[in-house]
C-alpha cells in the first residue's frame, strides 16, 4: 500500500467538498479549485475526511494512488491557507517594482521586462530586491515564480539574477582564481 495513497485528507470546516466521478472541485476562503483525476482511482467522502483508493496493486496504480491524493490535499491546503514563493533579486541595478497589475523588473537588459498578473495570482514587492508570489494552486504558483526566475537566473560568479529565497548558488571561482 502507498504510504501517502492511504493517508485520509482531513477536511477543515468551512471548505466544500464535491466529488463527481473523476472530478473534484474544492471551495474555500481563498478561491475554488477544480481538478479532474485519473478514471482509475476513487475518491470517497467519510465524514470530514476524503479518502482514496486504489483498484489493484498494478504498477501504475500503485503510482497514480499516491499521487491523486497529494494533488487532492494540495487542493485543500490552497483553498485554506494558500502558497507562497519568494523570490530574491541580486545584482547592482536590479530591482523590481509593481505598477498596478504588473510585475516591472530593471535586470540589466537595455529594456525593462514586464509581466503581468495572471487569473489566481498575486504579486507583491515589500522591497525593491523581493517578489511574493502567492495564491491557492500551488502548481500555478511554482510555475509563475518559475517564469519569473527565468527572466535572468542567478549566475555562479557573483550570484546576480533571480533566486529564490531558499536557493543557494553554488559559486565559482573566476579565471585568476587558480595560480600555480
Amino acid at each position: 500500500m502507498s504510504r501517502i495513497g492511504r493517508k485520509p485528507i482531513d477536511v477543515p470546516s468551512g471548505v466544500e467538498v464535491k466529488i463527481d466521478g473523476s472530478h473534484i472541485a474544492v471551495k474555500g476562503p481563498k478561491g475554488t479549485l477544480e481538478r479532474e483525476i485519473h478514471q482509475d482511482m476513487t475518491v470517497s467522502m467519510e465524514g470530514n475526511q476524503i479518502l482514496v483508493t486504489r483498484p489493484s496493486d498494478d504498477k501504475e496504480h500503485r503510482a497514480l494512488h499516491g499521487l491523486t491524493r497529494a494533488l487532492i490535499h494540495n487542493m485543500v491546503v490552497g483553498v485554506t491557507e494558500g502558497f507562497k514563493k519568494e523570490l530574491e533579486v541580486n545584482g547592482v541595478g536590479y530591482r523590481v517594482a509593481k505598477q498596478g497589475k504588473d510585475l516591472v523588473m530593471t535586470l540589466g537588459y537595455s529594456h525593462q521586462v514586464v509581466m503581468s498578473e495572471i487569473p489566481g495570482i498575486t504579486i507583491e514587492v515589500p522591497a525593491p530586491n523581493k517578489i511574493v508570489i502567492s495564491g491557492p494552486d500551488k502548481q500555478q504558483v511554482g510555475q509563475f515564480a518559475a517564469n519569473v526566475r527565468e527572466k535572468r537566473p542567478p549566475e555562479p560568479y557573483k550570484g546576480k539574477g533571480i533566486k529564490y529565497v531558499e536557493e543557494r548558488i553554488l559559486r565559482k571561482e573566476g579565471k585568476t582564481g587558480k595560480k600555480k
